[in-house]
């Protein structure tokens, strides 16, 4: 693999550790301003819907740029956001960093999973894009326990100046490992928008919003779940969190490892495993040993989904995968947007806080008939208009 995908691996651990750190601190934050935990849960829904508004946008942008100077400036939009969160004197200033660092997070990993399966050979792209992916899931194992440690203990402002840190340093890394790439010839925006005249491009999509966001369901109020139902203390939350991750990073090198050789079956296993484990989740989150069981699997499972869902929109949109990937990145966030509002829905509404785990399960079963769907489609689809697994407009010159 480049030492590029290093760089991009960074930059990735910087996004997850802000991205996912909220979550261990929500009740301290909603505690300082005086708000309650179902509205403190809009840290993470107004971050993923940023996600989804700035995916498209920042790529669109991008077009008129190099991809390495664009994924500089977004380095420098997701500190810029980071700062604006450790400093807000309000909740809504709070919020307002929040979506600032959100813009970047889409275009990202949009634009840094196309130059990731353009630096290697076809059959490694979605080895690649899950070596990018590293960094979210090893975020999740150091960054945000680490984060939720030192939130706990000095406070959480802290902990969002020193995510503001580790942007300036992906920012480096991306300036001195990333080699020179001009800007994307031939790209225009008529040509990207005719991808989602795909209906395979959509239906991955829409997968990808409803898997990943059961994952969002139920991890959004992991905190409350674990300490007033499972019976953890505060300080507990954070190895917690660090199972997640090691979940994540368990689940990320399995989808890698074999989305180039069986994808469709590689998401029926995953979703499916997804939608049992939450839902017995309502019931493991009463045992302290389950619960912890439980939030393994779940990072495991709903991380497995994201190489072959990311591959899947890159072979499907083939010819004008830019747009499409980062367009995917935000249909992640905005199944986290849509889990996070529909949990707390369920919470306010005097459920408990094992009830989103329900919410989740539903979401997986979900996205679990729509990729049973799609395969169906293709199969009756004609072999002339079956897509093609190689995606050569993808590949990306790294020599001028």
């Amino acid at each position: 693999m480049p030492l590029a995908l290093l760089a991009l691996a960074v930059g990735a651990f910087g996004i997850g550790t802000t991205e996912f750190v909220v979550m261990g601190l929500l009740p301290g934050i909603a505690a300082d301003y005086g708000v309650s935990i179902p509205a403190a849960g809009l840290l993470v829904t107004g971050y993923a819907l940023g996600v989804v508004v700035g995916a498209p946008l920042l790529t669109v942008l991008g077009n008129k740029v190099s991809r390495k100077r664009m994924l500089m400036l977004l380095m420098g939009l997701f500190v810029l956001g980071n700062l604006v969160s450790a400093l807000a004197p309000s909740f809504g200033m709070m919020l307002t960093g929040r979506v600032i660092a959100s813009l970047a997070h889409g275009s990202f990993f949009g634009i840094g999973s196309v130059v990731a399966a353009g630096l290697v050979a076809p059959d490694k792209k979605a080895g690649a894009i899950a070596t990018m992916f590293t960094g979210l899931t090893v975020a999740n194992i150091v960054g945000v326990p680490l984060g939720t440690f030192i939130g706990q203990a000095v406070g959480w402002r802290t902990t969002f100046a020193i995510v503001a840190l580790l942007g300036v340093i992906g920012l480096l890394g991306i300036a001195r490992l990333v080699p020179a790439m001009p800007r994307p010839e031939g790209t225009h925006l008529r040509r990207e928008l005719k991808a989602f005249r795909n209906p395979q491009v959509l239906l991955a999509m829409a997968m990808t919003v409803l898997g990943f966001g059961g994952v969002f369901a139920a991890i959004t109020y992991i905190a409350p779940m674990m300490t007033e139902v499972a019976g953890y203390s505060d300080g507990a939350v954070t190895w917690l969190l660090v199972l997640f991750g090691v979940g994540m990073f368990l689940g990320n090198l399995l989808g890698g490892r074999y989305a180039d050789r069986a994808l469709m079956p590689l998401l029926y296993a995953s979703l499916g495993g997804l939608a049992i484990v939450l839902a017995l989740f309502t019931v493991a989150a009463h045992d302290k040993i389950l619960a912890a069981i439980a939030i393994l699997l779940v990072g495991a499972l709903g991380f497995a989904t994201v190489p072959p869902l990311q591959k899947r929109v890159l072979d499907q949109a083939h010819g004008a995968p830019t747009l499409a990937s980062a367009v995917n990145i935000g249909a992640f966030n905005l199944g986290n947007a849509l889990a996070a509002w529909l949990g707390g829905l369920v919470i306010a509404a005097g459920y408990g806080y094992t009830a989103p785990n329900w919410v989740g399960a539903l979401l997986a079963a979900a996205a679990l008939g729509l990729a049973i769907w799609s395969a169906a489609l293709e199969r009756r689809a004609p072999a002339a208009e079956a897509a093609p697994t190689v995606d050569t407009d993808a590949r990306i010159p790294v020599h001028h």
